[in-house]
């Protein structure tokens, strides 16, 4: 292939990479929570409004790794252990802010997932 046609590819290539960005980004901005109506048609609160219907919050008493895995953003299979293994050694969480005090958990990770928690 000639240089300027591989620099025409480059930038079709780039161009649609930014055009399909844009409208994706256009695309998944929420609405606001005041908009959001429970099942029973009042308001929902915003940390009500970040979880869909089929997403249930999750024990961090209770949960296995695989259970907060799956339910918490930004958590893997590792730091879900670490969870559990902070809780069988030092008993049941008292708040979810103690989730900072297991190592590999900061309070940015806590706060992304505080609507998914709890006790």
């Amino acid at each position: 292939m000639a240089k300027p046609q591989l620099i025409a590819l480059y930038l079709s290539l780039a161009l649609g990479g930014v055009l399909c960005h844009s409208s994706v980004s256009v695309a998944a901005e929420p609405e606001p929570a005041a908009s959001a109506v429970t099942q029973n048609g009042a308001l929902a609160s915003p940390s009500e409004s970040i979880l869909s219907p089929s997403q249930e919050q999750v024990s961090i008493n209770q949960a296995t790794a695989e259970q907060l895995s799956a339910a918490m953003n930004g958590v893997g299979l590792k730091k879900a252990q670490a969870i559990v293994n902070y809780r069988e050694q030092y008993g049941p969480f008292s708040a979810i802010e103690q989730l900072s005090e297991v190592p590999g958990i900061g309070n940015a990770l806590i706060e992304r997932n505080a609507a998914r928690l709890k006790l």
